[in-house]
């Protein structure tokens, strides 16, 4: 499911797998590698010290070549329930300032809900851009954990 709100944006997803196997999956630098870009695009360098004040970045690539770096600072760090971090991009044309996603983990028949709130988005243009590019991470990370 999709909700738009002023300048944020908000998703929720069930994943076939325990909160725990969720947010390491979410917060690990290898398995990040295989979700956290669109489809279509993968990601060849995940940093994370995760640890509150401690920082993430992260390369996109698309098909072309051309890389997109993404990177924030972790806010909150509350294994398996919550994490928040900043997020922005390095490339000029693509900063859109500091945003905030805070993503919750909750338990539920079948395994996780993912409830993401993506907030502080500068304009129309940057919320619609970030749900098109966020529901796709979300289709792969669901990929990883198929139905049991």
């Amino acid at each position: 499911m999709n909700t738009r709100t002023d300048n944020a944006l908000r998703l929720t997803r069930v994943i076939a797998a325990e909160p725990e196997t969720v947010f390491k999956a979410w917060t690990d630098a290898e398995q990040m590698k295989h979700w956290s870009a669109p489809e279509g695009m993968d990601v060849p360098f995940v940093e994370v010290d995760l640890r509150v004040g401690g920082a993430f970045r992260l390369t996109m690539r698309n098909s072309e070549g051309r890389e997109f770096k993404a990177f924030g600072e972790y806010r909150v760090v509350d294994p398996p329930r919550r994490v928040s971090y900043t997020w922005d991009w390095e490339e000029g044309e693509y900063e859109i300032g500091e945003t905030l996603i805070t993503v919750d983990f909750n338990p539920v028949e079948g395994g996780t809900e993912v409830v993401m709130r993506h907030e502080l988005l500068p304009h129309d243009k940057a919320v619609a851009d970030h749900t098109m590019g966020w529901t796709s991470c979300l289709d792969r990370l669901e990929a990883m954990f198929p139905s049991r």
